[in-house]
């Protein structure tokens, strides 16, 4: 992520280039060095603020509330801390009055197109959120009491996925009895896997993809074996990398990623599932008996289960009671796992023991001498050999 640079004063004009996008993970692979980022996006989480952050984005005007006070999500701390500024405007019709790539100058909380006022909205400065993400933590209870709320209707609606009576195809990849790293995209997902080269160099587990996690494998310099999801933010390079394509299909049939995939002309095959894409490749592996399944970028505490703002955020707390055991997060394998001596150590330790060796024997003449004889010696005795 970049160094914060300081914030500007809300008074003083930006003027940029205005990137539009109502799904902020698509928006992010489009914005660039200074542009000005429009999105509708309730309850800002962290890994859209930090990926918005990322880009260089100069402001984000948000028609959506940053932050509704359900629970306490950081987003908008981070775009605050980083310099970003952030405007709320909330149901303003700036997705039908302005086209991507308008030129549009942000005055504090105003919205102008050559000079014409389109929208004035609320800049969120770094004091205010730093207050309001307080407030919130203080009311976490009401959001754990609705979240627990929509566990128990998934329990309901869902029980089959605690019983193990969910019915999942046979995949070309084999699970079983190998070691299992779905990478799915979050905040830590590009440290963790820094942490875990020894790991994956020695164990050689199956590289699981979901969504854009498939371009973070890629970019660690590693190449994925599957990829899982709606297909939306993995790149093309990604989907063309070889890996085994599988579209997370909605119980009722619908597959968002089907359109793509059979307009790159690329086999797939699609699986219907309830709950997220990342509870469906963690469910393939489970249940095609991968040994351990190692979990990058994914939620592990509750207050990412809640950052994400979804109701399907509980099927992946039932997901991971569903695992149990197998299940590891990505810190506690990098801060556990020890990399025992490979080959190639050993053989670069022998020769580095006999560089100095040689070089003593090539130095000195007697020595070289000695070890002529001795070459001379072994070649008549090989000669000699039946």
């Amino acid at each position: 992520m970049r160094p914060a640079p300081p914030p500007t004063p809300p008074d003083v004009p930006i003027a940029g280039t205005a990137r539009l996008g109502r799904h902020t993970k698509e928006l992010v692979r489009r914005v660039g060095e200074g542009d000005i980022a429009v999105i509708d996006h309730p309850d800002l989480d962290r890994i859209a603020a930090e990926d918005l952050v990322a880009r260089g984005v100069s402001v984000v005007v948000n028609v959506a509330p940053s932050s509704t006070g359900r629970y306490p999500n950081a987003g908008p701390l981070v775009l605050a801390r980083a310099g970003v500024r952030l405007v709320d405007v909330p149901a303003a019709p700036l997705f039908e009055e302005l086209d991507d790539g308008d030129q549009v100058v942000i005055s504090g909380g105003e919205i102008r197109r050559r000079g014409m006022l389109l929208a004035t909205g609320r800049v969120l400065g770094l004091e205010e959120c730093e207050r309001a993400l307080e407030r919130q933590r203080e009311r976490i209870d009401e959001a754990l009491v609705e979240f627990a709320a929509n566990t128990m209707d998934h329990i309901r609606d869902e029980g089959a996925l605690l019983a193990g009576g969910l019915e999942l195809p046979r995949t070309q990849t084999r699970f079983r009895d190998r070691h299992v790293l779905i990478v799915v995209r979050g905040t830590t997902h590009r440290r963790d896997l820094r942490a875990l080269r020894a790991y994956i160099d020695d164990v050689r587990p199956i590289l699981v993809g979901v969504d854009g996690g498939a371009d973070a494998i890629l970019e660690a310099g590693r190449r994925p074996d599957m990829i899982v999801g709606d297909m939306d933010s993995a790149s093309d390079r990604a989907l063309r990398s070889g890996a085994e394509l599988i579209v997370h299909a909605y119980p009722d049939g619908r597959a968002p990623g089907r359109e793509r995939v059979e307009r790159l002309g690329l086999p797939h095959r699609e699986v219907r599932a309830v709950g997220t894409r990342q509870d469906l490749a963690m469910l393939l592996a489970h249940e095609q008996g991968a040994a351990l399944i190692v979990s990058v970028g994914a939620h592990f505490n509750l207050v990412e289960f809640l950052d994400r703002s979804r109701d399907g955020m509980s099927s992946t707390f039932l997901t991971r009671l569903r695992i149990g055991e197998v299940l590891v997060d990505a810190k506690g394998v990098s801060r556990l796992y020890r990399p025992g001596v490979r080959g190639k150590h050993i053989g670069a330790l022998l020769l580095a023991a006999a560089l100095p060796i040689v070089a003593i024997f090539m130095l000195s003449p007697r020595l070289n001498l000695w070890a002529q004889v001795l070459l001379l010696r072994l070649r008549i005795f090989g000669h000699h050999l039946p």
